[in-house]
C-alpha cells in the first residue's frame, strides 16, 4: 500500500507542484484547502478536500478515515507588505490554525510533518551566506508567524513526539518545465510573475522598490530557488523523516543571489520585450540581501538543485505566463460572444 500525505494548502503555487512531485515518486495524496487563495483546477490529486486547517472536526475526520503516514503544510498567507499593514491576519491563519492542525495530529497519532517555513526569519542577517545558526530576527510579522510555529514545533516534539522538517525558503520561483503547473497569485506580488506581466502587457509597469541598498547596483539581492527543486528538497526531507524521524530546520537555496535589476534583465532577454519601470519607496519590513548557505541540506538529504540559471528559471516562468495570457484571451473572447449573442 502506498503511503498517503496530507498536503495542506495542496491548491496554491508551491503545494501543487508539491503534489506533483508527490504523485510523479509513488505517494497517495489528500489535498486540503479552503481556496481562499488557492485554485482548484491547479490540484492534481483525485482525493481533494476543501476545507480549513483550523476546523478540528474535519481534520479529526480525515485523520480517522485516512491512513494519513505525515503532513505537508503550505496553507499560510505570505505577503511581507501585507503582513506590515495586518500583523492580526497573518498570526491568526499562519499561528493559530496551525496549532489547531497540530492538535490534530496529535489526537490522531500522525507524527510526522514537513513545515514551510522562511528566510524571513532571519530579518537582517549579520553575514552572508545565512546559515542556519545564524541569529533569528524577523523584521515583519510574517516572519514572525513562521519563527512562532518553528517553536511550536519544537515544543510538540518534546512533549508529543511529533517530528518535524522546518524548511527555510529563500525565493521560490519558476514553474513546471511542462506549462501544466505556475505562479498564478492575485494579486501578484512576487518579483518574477510581475515582471513577466509587464513583459506580456497584463500590466504598464514594475515598480523597483528602492534602489539604495547596501547591494552592487542597489537593488535588493535574493537567492532564487526552482520551485521544482523545492519540492524536490521536501520529498527528501520527508523520505528522510518518515525513515530515520530525524527532523530539524534546513535552509532550502542554491547559495548564490540575483538582483532586482538582474532579474529584469534575464526577464527582457527570454521574452524580447520591454520591461518598462518605476522607482518606488521600499517595501516596509525588507532586507537588502539574502542568499543561503545550503551546506547542510545537501550534505543531510543529498540534495542538488537542477535549474539553477536564472534565464531557466524565467523561461518556465515565461512558458506558464503566456498560457495565462491566453487563457484570459479566450476568456474575454467568450465574454464578447456571450454579450454579443445575448443582444440578437
Amino acid at each position: 500500500m502506498a503511503v498517503r500525505i496530507l498536503v495542506a494548502g495542496g491548491a496554491g503555487y508551491i503545494g501543487s507542484h508539491m503534489t506533483q512531485v508527490l504523485l510523479r515518486e509513488g505517494f497517495d495524496v489528500t489535498v486540503l484547502d479552503d481556496l481562499s487563495e488557492g485554485r482548484r483546477e491547479a490540484v492534481l490529486a483525485d482525493d481533494f478536500i476543501q476545507g480549513d486547517i483550523s476546523n478540528s472536526d474535519l481534520l479529526d475526520a480525515i485523520f480517522k478515515t485516512r491512513r494519513i503516514s505525515a503532513v505537508m503544510h503550505f496553507a499560510a498567507n505570505i505577503d511581507v507588505g501585507e503582513s506590515v499593514r495586518n500583523p492580526a491576519k497573518y498570526f491568526e491563519n499562519n499561528v493559530s490554525k496551525t496549532i489547531v492542525m497540530l492538535n490534530s495530529m496529535v489526537r490522531n497519532s500522525v507524527n510526522r510533518l514537513i513545515f514551510s517555513s522562511t528566510c524571513s526569519v532571519y530579518g537582517v542577517p549579520d553575514q552572508l551566506p545565512i546559515s542556519e545558526k545564524t541569529p533569528t530576527k524577523p523584521l515583519n510579522p510574517y516572519g514572525e508567524s513562521k519563527l512562532m510555529v518553528e517553536r511550536v514545533l519544537q515544543a510538540y516534539e518534546l512533549a508529543y513526539g511529533l517530528k518535524s522538517y522546518r524548511l527555510r525558503y529563500f525565493n521560490a520561483c519558476g514553474a513546471d518545465p511542462g506549462g501544466l503547473l505556475g505562479e498564478n497569485h492575485e494579486p501578484e506580488t512576487h518579483l518574477i510573475p510581475v515582471a513577466l506581466r509587464v513583459a506580456s502587457g497584463r500590466i504598464p509597469v514594475f515598480n523597483i522598490l528602492g534602489d539604495d541598498y547596501d547591494t552592487p547596483d542597489g537593488t535588493g539581492v535574493r537567492d532564487f530557488i526552482h520551485v521544482v527543486d523545492l519540492c524536490e528538497a521536501h520529498a527528501l526531507a520527508l523520505r528522510d523523516l518518515l525513515a530515520n524521524g530525524t527532523g530539524g530546520v534546513l535552509n532550502v537555496g542554491i547559495g548564490r543571489g540575483f538582483s532586482v535589476k538582474e532579474v529584469l534583465k534575464a526577464v527582457e532577454t527570454v521574452t524580447g520585450c520591454q520591461v518598462k519601470t518605476r522607482l518606488s519607496a521600499r517595501r516596509p519590513g525588507e532586507a537588502g540581501m539574502l542568499i543561503a548557505d545550503a551546506t547542510l541540506i545537501r550534505e543531510r538529504l543529498s540534495w542538488e538543485p537542477r535549474f539553477t540559471g536564472l534565464e531557466e528559471i524565467v523561461e518556465h516562468a515565461w512558458k506558464w505566463e503566456q498560457k495565462c495570457v491566453l487563457e484570459s484571451e479566450l476568456k474575454e473572447k467568450a465574454r464578447i460572444s456571450a454579450m454579443t449573442s445575448g443582444r440578437t
